[in-house]
């Protein structure tokens, strides 16, 4: 009767759904059994909100995409389980069997199991590229050429250092837990000096509810900017907002990019970190520190090291927004419709054509689709599921979207702009 069931008691999916957000006991369902997860929310090690945005609804997909060691989860779920759908709502849809089925190929393919030399070499050449920048600074003095090819290193140190973060953010790199965890740590804290408790905790909640308002962090931004078809003609009906959202594709240019990392990045890391109290991230935070400035201190002075870093933090920023929102900004926003998994996460990302280069220099979220539909598998192997991920797409009448490098950017201005004039349109439209 499913994971961890130990009652009889049958519960239908409509009084399931009555113990969603808005009750004080959440319910949700993961493999036809019920689950109360009121008390375990506050434990959960993916944060609260997380779980919170699956109450209510059939949470098995999500549960069986995140979770690397479900032995392991299902002794939690035990003493959880309330009872059980019905026999006959117990149906999976033609499209969830289906991913059922792909996933199960995907084991089989061994698709994932990683390969650790291949992370083992993306980290090395980011220590390289530490090493060489601070070298082209001794050898050379402190030259504007010697200064600007420093700075490029190390923006390219941190952008590769923030895709390898990633990886072991979501688990996809060692078969142990703990594993992905210390080495997040090192490599989020001591090379990128930011909290990997607060990435989590935003990060997953995008990957469960991607581009859905309210749930996704990484489109509720409102007040600065409207995205996708509904919210700008809601907000424009209402006469709501503050910002010309008309020319928000043109000074996306000016708050968007070169703001997130210089700007929101300290803001957030540094007011989460110390509200929660979390001294293993703010100790990693102070490591990468030392180690920067005890490395340019003697050649740059400690203010010329800050700019430094500051400018680093400029241009990795631009990096990083045009390489994330390329794959999420021009594609559906809305709220959450409690879609299924595959079909909830096609509509919320496109793919970027595969070449060494966009490989690369994307960590190989150029495969968003495919990263999306399974977080934990390694990201080498992506190219190998792809095929049969579109397979499925045309099976299903699911667009398939996949598209250049350069036209992937120029999507996110034309869909900024496309989002403001709507809002324009509803917010001068005549009663």
């Amino acid at each position: 009767m499913g994971l961890g069931n130990r009652s009889n008691r049958e519960i239908t999916l409509e009084e399931v759904q009555q113990h969603g957000k808005l009750s004080l006991k959440k319910w949700l369902i993961i493999d036809n059994s019920v689950y109360d997860v009121t008390e375990w929310q506050n434990r959960h090690p993916g944060g609260r909100r997380l779980l919170a945005h699956h109450t209510g609804q059939d949470a098995t997909e999500a549960f069986t995409a995140f979770h690397l060691d479900k032995q392991l989860v299902t002794k939690y779920l035990k003493a959880l389980c309330v009872g059980h759908l019905p026999a006959e709502q117990q149906k999976q849809s033609p499209i969830v069997k289906d991913m059922h089925e792909l996933r199960q190929q995907a084991e089989e393919m061994g698709l994932f199991e990683s390969k650790l030399w291949f992370y083992a070499a993306h980290l090395s050449h980011i220590i390289v590229l530490d090493i060489l920048a601070w070298l082209c600074l001794w050898w050379y003095g402190i030259g504007w050429l010697p200064y600007i090819i420093t700075t490029l290193l190390l923006t390219t140190a941190q952008a590769q250092a923030g895709w390898l973060q990633h990886d072991f953010g979501h688990l996809s790199v060692f078969q142990k837990s703990r594993w992905n965890h210390w080495f997040h740590y090192f490599v989020i804290g001591g090379i990128k000096a930011a909290s990997a408790h607060w990435w989590n905790y935003r990060h997953f909640q995008h990957h469960a509810k991607p581009n859905m308002v309210a749930k996704d962090p990484d489109v509720d931004m409102p007040y600065l900017f409207l995205l996708g078809d509904k919210l700008p003609k809601i907000w424009g009906a209402k006469q709501k907002g503050f910002m010309p959202y008309n020319y928000q594709a043109k000074y996306f240019f000016f708050l968007g990019p070169p703001l997130v990392l210089p700007v929101l990045f300290h803001i957030v890391n540094i007011t989460y970190v110390f509200k929660r109290k979390v001294w293993t991230d703010i100790a990693w935070t102070v490591v990468y520190f030392t180690r920067l400035f005890w490395m340019f201190t003697p050649l740059l002075g400690a203010w010329g090291t800050f700019w430094m870093y500051m400018l680093v933090r400029l241009l990795e920023s631009h990096w990083f927004v045009w390489v994330t929102q390329m794959s999420h900004i021009p594609m559906t926003i809305d709220k959450d419709q409690d879609k299924d998994w595959f079909t909830s996460q096609l509509q919320a990302t496109c793919n970027v054509r595969q070449s060494a280069f966009n490989d690369w220099f994307t960590g190989h979220l150029n495969f968003q689709i495919e990263h999306h539909l399974f977080p934990t598998m390694p990201r080498h192997n992506f190219w190998k599921i792809a095929p049969y991920v579109e397979r499925m797409c045309t099976k299903h009448g699911i667009e398939y979207q996949q598209k250049g490098l350069l036209t992937a950017f120029a999507d996110v201005v034309r869909s900024l702009e496309h989002s403001g004039q709507l809002w324009y349109e509803a917010y001068h439209e005549m009663p």
